[in-house]
């Protein structure tokens, strides 16, 4: 009998209902819902919740509509804790994290979900990924491409200081993703027209995938593997320039280790979050499809969503690739379902039954 192929998400968000956040997050202008579910909430800040699947009854709903066997949750991005007391950075986070590990535990053929940490505290990082791994039961860390040290200073995820962080990821056999946000806090341009969320997120995550390659981390740890969100849309475009800078000025990249070494890693992917199939085709050209995960993005109006406004839906870039001769059926079955587990899990096959038997229960 032949097995019936998973569509697994690789790319979720999830929102807690508003009667599930602690007071002291409002309090303080951490982070809210309103009662209504209108809108999410920070100080000075606001947005519309622009899909009921942002919360759990509706999200299940949602998948079930569209037949996806699985979801992988992400950590919002709106809780990286930057700029906050250290305090009430600990506790927000660690309502992040109880929270999604409440999602995984309760909903475990549904939802891997992920926990977060903040680098500029590497030791309480250190002791929180422990805590998530050995307590909660997660695999999958979720990191900024960028976060606020502790003296005020906006730092790349993979900087030198974060090496126990990742050492740990290696000991842990974890899955990692990387996800920007806050570029207005540090890139000094006026936000307006969505410009950090359509163009700077993009140039975020090819900045973080600059120096994981540069640091040679992805052989450095070999059991960490990375997932960067949205494909890593610019830095596949971007590959050729740093190819030629790495060649052209050896005298700026001393140590370090050379870009085309990283092209087509087996533990470096990226999600099929890059709404065009011109995009879609660079980056499997560049990388290989073994190395590319289904990523919805969903609720979010800038992923993939049943929008006849967006003439998009779940799925249809790459029912579009097939079309157009991008991919065949093969890759996408394996974009749905064996690449995503091939990051979550790594070459442990025990793992990997071990969530396929979880996803079919």
């Amino acid at each position: 009998m032949t097995k019936r192929k998973l569509r697994i998400n690789g790319h979720s968000h999830l929102l807690p209902y508003p009667e599930e956040i602690p007071q002291f997050m409002k309090d303080k202008g951490i982070f809210w819902v309103d009662k209504d579910r209108k809108f999410m909430l920070q100080k000075d800040w606001n947005r519309p919740i622009t899909d009921s699947s942002f919360f759990l009854d509706e999200k299940l709903a949602w998948m079930e509509h569209f037949k996806i066997d699985h979801a992988v949750v992400l950590n919002l991005s709106q809780l990286y804790g930057n700029g906050l007391r250290l305090e009430e950075m600990k506790q927000a986070l660690r309502f992040q994290n109880d929270f999604n590990a409440r999602i995984q535990h309760e909903n475990p053929s549904k939802f891997t979900t992920g926990f977060v940490v903040h680098p500029g505290f590497v030791r309480g990082a250190c002791w929180e990924i422990e805590r998530c791994v050995e307590v909660l039961g997660m695999r999958l860390l979720c990191l900024p491409t960028h976060y606020m040290d502790t003296i005020g200073t906006w730092r790349c995820i993979f900087d030198e200081e974060n090496e126990p962080i990742f050492e740990l990821a290696d000991k842990y056999n974890l899955a990692v993703e990387i996800h920007p946000y806050d570029g207005e806090k540090f890139i000094k341009l006026e936000n307006t027209s969505w410009r950090f969320h359509l163009i700077w997120m993009l140039a975020q995550c090819a900045d973080a995938y600059h120096f994981l390659t540069l640091n040679g981390y992805y052989e450095k740890y070999p059991k960490m593997r990375i997932c960067f969100a949205h494909g890593g849309q610019l830095a596949q475009i971007n590959l050729g320039r740093r190819i030629q800078g790495f060649d052209g000025r050896p005298d700026l990249f001393e140590g370090k280790i050379h870009p085309r070494k990283a092209v087509g890693h087996k533990n470096i992917f990226f999600d099929t979050l890059v709404h065009d199939t011109g995009s879609l085709e660079l980056l499997i050209k560049n990388q290989g499809s073994k190395q590319v995960l289904m990523g919805l993005d969903d609720p979010y109006p800038l992923g993939e969503m049943e929008s006849t406004q967006q003439s998009s839906y779940p799925g249809k870039i790459l029912d579009l690739a097939i079309d157009r001769n991008i991919i065949n059926e093969d890759e996408r079955d394996a974009i749905w379902e064996d690449n995503v587990i091939q990051w979550l899990c790594g070459d442990n096959q025990e793992a990997k039954d071990k969530l396929v038997k979880r996803i079919l229960s």
